[in-house]
């Protein structure tokens, strides 16, 4: 497990040195995947209307309700990876 979240905060580190800026989708992914990593299911009220950036972050950690933390983490380092960072 420690091995697990030693590999997640690398790659953490990592994608903030990627040579390009991934696409909105993958963006999102990320983000999501990262989120359920490390807080598990999404908490709080939706963010507003207008607030599109926030909803569609919203949206993408709430699809991914029920996946374990390891599975979460898992994944967010195997896309960080094949993003080549």
């Amino acid at each position: 497990m420690a091995d697990l979240n030693a590999q997640f905060e690398q790659a953490a580190e990592d994608v903030k040195k990627l040579s390009e800026r991934p696409d909105n989708d993958t963006l999102l992914k990320l983000y999501a995947l990262y989120k359920q990593g490390s807080e598990g299911d999404v908490t709080g009220p939706k963010p507003g209307f207008f607030d599109f950036v926030g909803t569609a972050k919203y949206e993408a950690w709430a699809k991914l309700k029920g996946m374990g933390a390891d599975e979460a983490m898992k994944k967010y380092i195997e896309l960080v990876r094949k993003l080549g960072a």
